[in-house]
């Protein structure tokens, strides 16, 4: 069964959702999404748009923070186009309709918040709901275009590639070209989805560890198809964990947004003791990377189980008027945050690494792009600041939409290929799910355990080894039973999870997210660039390149 399209964006997030509005100018728009078309990343998103909005505020300084968090690794020409191009982009969210929280003393000026690594306020949010907001919004949008389809409850299996000559490369020139995908649509069929570009806008990588703050969808399906098709992948070691998520055994993964520490928060032990100021001179107000690690310690050293985020010293009615959503869920699990503490723990959040991009949106095999967190731009080096990646979304979104509109005429030159149905061989159906639900457990605590936020060469050493006979089953399930969308899921966290202990074996430093413990010093001389990796042709090895 075979279905042809203009343009393929497989994820709707907000780069997705920008994206497919913009495309629709130029022709038909297939958006696939996994679950329902607001089960996002995007939607969970508390903090908000990070952008220069105020004239107090400058590039400059929005630069430099940027690459402070990024821990050398930024890529400065691709920070400073982000933010530079920003602000146009948020605006034309407002004109769309995005409801932005304005200064209710200057309504025509924004509310900007403050977050950790930001020395302005400069986050332009709707109250603690501005991804739900700009999801919202979007949506509207998107369902009402008559060139724009959505295919939900649909997942992704592997990228359609017609291969040429030669070696793959890290960046354009192309080798291989991608031609669509493999997609499974609700009833259990493997539809073939043909198109004349392909984007990936698939999420994060979240629930490859045990504890996340990720809505359950992200489990690395992009970077996971990419590099299986040949694309570089690279920077996977760097995976942030948020600081602050709820600590309650009924909370599944609500986070309590870095704004909280933004207007004043204090993180406390479980004797009231605020610690922060003792691992890193900008207090509360650390970078994610520096606030998680003392975190950590912190409970390690104590043996409590988690910490406390302060803000009961605020007023309750500035704390239900700026955090309405947080107040909200706090209270149904019994914490008042206008007169107690809020319990935390870190949490895996963002992926800085995914699938090697250019200025453009595009990676190394012709007519397939990556926006979002499952891309790797060169925008959050080895650490993201704060609300820039709903930035880095729109930013590059628009970015892929001007490269796809310069290259019309020779994108639409050539007719959609006929490609070859998916032929499920001598598959069977899996009669015990417990072999997908072990595997999976299995995955996520070894990572959770060995490659968190702390991590030794010993641990990577055995994990690395204890996922070889997981990795292996999976593949032999995947090869001999028909697939559902769990089975795809746990194909791409076991690549995942492969695919980062390599990065993190690799990375002779520490830096950023980054941490070990045997090798805890930054290394400008032998490692200031990014951890890239491909898989070769034939499939049976991977090459590693340091950009």
């Amino acid at each position: 069964m075979q279905k042809t399209t203009d343009f393929l964006i497989i994820g709707s997030g907000i780069s997705g959702l920008s994206l497919a509005l913009k495309a629709a100018r130029l022709g038909r728009v297939t958006m696939v999404t996994k679950k329902k078309s607001a089960d996002t990343a995007t939607n969970l998103a508390q903090g908000g748009v990070a952008a220069v909005l105020d004239p107090a505020d400058s590039f400059a300084a929005h630069i430099k923070d940027t690459l402070i968090s990024g821990a050398g690794l930024c890529h400065e020409d691709i920070v400073g186009m982000v933010v530079n191009e920003g602000p146009a982009l948020v605006r034309e969210l407002m004109r769309m309709g995005v409801n932005f929280q304005h200064d209710p003393g200057r309504p025509e000026h924004l509310d900007l918040g403050r977050e950790g690594g930001h020395s302005a306020r400069r986050v332009a949010h709707a109250m603690d709901r501005s991804g739900h907001e700009i999801e919202k919004c979007l949506l509207e949008q998107v369902a009402r275009h008559p060139e724009i389809t959505i295919l939900e409850d649909h997942i992704a299996i592997d990228l359609l590639i017609a291969s040429r000559a030669g070696i793959a490369a890290v960046r354009p020139p192309f080798t291989d070209r991608c031609l669509g995908a493999y997609i499974l649509d609700p009833n259990g069929r493997v539809v073939t989805v043909a198109a004349r570009a392909t984007v990936l806008c698939s999420g994060g990588t979240g629930k490859v560890y045990l504890y996340t703050t990720n809505p359950d969808i992200a489990t690395g399906d992009g970077v996971g198809m990419a590099y299986r098709a040949g694309a570089g992948v690279g920077n996977l070691e760097f995976v942030q964990f948020h600081p602050t998520c709820l600590f309650h055994p009924r909370a599944k993964n609500f986070l309590i947004s870095e704004a909280v520490r933004g207007e004043g928060g204090r993180l406390i032990d479980a004797r009231g003791k605020a610690f922060m100021k003792g691992y890193d001179p900008r207090g509360d107000l650390a970078t994610r990377d520096a606030v998680a690690r003392a975190i950590d310690n912190e409970m390690k050293t104590s043996g409590d189980d988690c910490v406390y985020l302060d803000i009961s010293f605020k007023s309750a009615a500035f704390l239900k008027k700026r955090f309405p959503h947080i107040h909200k869920t706090c209270l149904e699990y019994g914490i008042d945050i206008t007169r107690e503490p809020i319990p935390v723990v870190p949490a895996a959040h963002y992926m800085c690494g995914g699938v090697m991009t250019d200025q453009w949106g595009r990676t190394s095999l012709e007519d397939l792009f990556a926006l979002g967190e499952c891309a790797c731009t060169g925008l959050h080096g080895a650490n993201r600041l704060a609300s820039n990646s709903l930035l880095e979304g729109l930013v590059f979104a628009d970015r892929t939409f001007r490269c796809l509109s310069y290259h019309r005429e020779e994108i639409f030159a050539a007719p959609v290929s006929e490609l070859t149905d998916w032929d499920p061989g001598q598959a069977s159906r899996m009669k015990e799910c417990v072999l997908i639900s072990h595997n999976w457990d299995q995955i996520r605590r070894l990572m959770w355990n060995y490659v968190g936020i702390v991590r030794s060469d010993r641990r990577l050493d055995l994990v690395e080894r204890r996922l070889l006979p997981i990795t292996a089953e999976v593949e032999e399930h995947y090869k001999n039973f028909y697939l559902t969308p769990d089975l795809v899921e746990l194909r791409n966290i076991a690549t995942l999870a492969e695919l980062i202990v390599r990065c993190a074996k690799s990375r002779r430093e520490s830096r950023g997210l980054h941490y070990n413990i045997d090798c805890p010093e930054i290394d400008d001389l032998n490692w200031h660039r990014d951890t890239v990796l491909f898989r070769s042709r034939a499939g049976k090895e991977d090459k590693n390149l340091n950009q």
